[in-house]
């Protein structure tokens, strides 16, 4: 793989709108358990001395007091909603949240229109990751009266709902019902710097990186130091490959914010891509700190392979493929790395796996196809190269390949013709091949 290319993929991982160690500072509202008062606006009748002395402890978070009171009481009134809200409220805190489900499921059967209840049980279900079964139960808490818990309860029930839209969304209409969800929200509450963050993932998540960077700079003229505004803006610079811009960006960041581990990767990333050489020891140390961070390990692997070390770098590939499975690119840096300790026959195996898992990966079928050629199997470096060709044009290496392989099979004619084409693309750079083939092709020609 081109390296700019791999450093693209790497610093998406890093840096990018979906995931990872940048993402997770730079986007993602927290999902806590929502804290809402334990006063019911829509309890059908009032409560008992045990349920509000239980509600007393609530407030002080002196769980198994409430615990203690509810307990009974609900055996004895299982149909009572605020209880079981209560209850639920209690087995949240504690995190207990399969039971804190089935309480807030309960105390929604027996009042239905319980503010509380369904924005309580969407919030756990989105932290659990389960976006589907969250989504009816905040959209109900938003058409319903908050009461007491009041307006910002709703506005977070709103911003959850952005939360999912956003991170489900696959096309530009979910993008903008997360957008239109976030508007939402800031009816009922003021613009926080969690909102602005959204935004301006949301910005560049359809495609508008201008708005998306007034976002990002809105919040940082408020406060330089948000490590996730930095994060957001260093991201966009880096897609549109202004890496000097970007890395002007994360050093001025990391003075006020030293060793952010985010920031640091993404320095580190774009560093790499600018082909400098701090970028080897400022990996090795990330790497040292978060041994176990796959994106983290990949990049330094990369680096290493790139600086010549490729045992170092293929020590990590191997330690990755062990932890990630049979995944294709590994499969095929660690090939590249075989190569290039003189492992043919390893990486042959390596670079077949990878054709066999992903059979459009253009890296995996050149491999293929020139350790074929080095351990004489010419009918399979002819097989990749063919495969190759339909996803990336032929050069100078594949030209001379197909022209070797075809020659030990004494297919005279063809051989000759990409002798011809690999001496046309060569075209003085590669000296050693060129005199080969002008050799070959006076016998050929004869």
């Amino acid at each position: 793989m081109h390296r700019f290319s791999f450093f693209i993929l790497l610093l998406a991982s890093v840096s990018g709108p979906a995931t990872a160690l940048a993402q997770e500072s730079s986007s993602n509202l927290p999902q806590q358990p929502v804290e809402v008062a334990p006063v019911q606006a829509s309890a059908p009748q009032l409560p008992s001395d045990e349920v509000l002395a239980a509600e007393v402890a609530i407030a002080a978070a002196d769980w198994k007091t409430a615990d203690a009171k509810l307990t009974p009481w609900l055996t004895a009134h299982p149909e009572d909603a605020r209880a079981l809200f209560d209850a639920g409220y209690v087995a949240d805190a504690e995190n207990h949240l399969d039971e804190a489900a089935g309480f807030y499921r309960h105390a929604i059967a027996q009042n239905p229109k319980s503010f509380e209840a369904h924005l309580s049980l969407g919030l756990l279900l989105a932290r659990e990751n389960r976006p589907d079964e969250a989504r009816p139960e905040l959209i109900e808490a938003t058409k319903l009266d908050p009461g007491e818990a009041g307006s910002v309860l709703k506005g977070r029930a709103w911003r959850a709902l952005a939360q999912i839209d956003r991170k489900n969304s696959d096309d530009e209409d979910s993008t903008t019902t997360a957008s239109d969800d976030l508007l939402e929200a800031l009816k009922y509450s003021p613009e926080t710097p969690e909102d602005t963050l959204l935004a301006a993932s949301l910005a560049d998540q359809a495609g508008q990186p201008e708005q998306a960077e007034a976002a990002y700079r809105r919040l940082l003229a408020k406060d330089p130091k948000s490590a996730a505004a930095n994060a957001g803006l260093a991201h966009l610079m880096i897609a549109s490959k202004k890496f000097d811009e970007a890395e002007k960006l994360l050093r001025a960041a990391l003075e006020q914010i030293p060793d952010d581990p985010a920031l640091t990767a993404q320095l580190a990333a774009v560093l790499a891509a600018e082909d400098k050489a701090e970028a080897l020891p400022l990996l090795q140390k990330l790497h040292a700190s978060h041994p176990d961070d796959a994106a983290m390990t990949r990049m330094l692997a990369e680096v290493l392979a790139e600086a010549g070390d490729s045992a170092g770098s293929d020590a990590l590939y191997v330690k990755l493929l062990a932890t990630a499975g049979d995944d294709p690119a590994l499969l095929v840096a660690h090939g590249q790395n075989l190569v290039r300790l003189g492992q043919i026959q390893q990486a042959f195996a390596a670079f077949d796996k990878a054709t066999k898992i992903d059979p459009a990966s253009a890296d995996g079928w050149s491999g293929l196809a020139f350790a074929a050629s080095r351990v004489n199997q010419p009918e399979v470096t002819i097989h990749a190269l063919t495969v190759r060709s339909k996803f990336v044009p032929e050069n100078a290496s594949t030209y001379f390949l197909w022209a070797t392989a075809y020659d030990a099979l004494h297919q005279k004619a063809q051989a000759a013709a990409y002798y011809h084409h690999f001496l046309d693309a060569s075209a003085g750079k590669y000296a050693n091949q060129e005199w080969q083939a002008k050799q070959r092709l006076l016998i050929l020609e004869k």
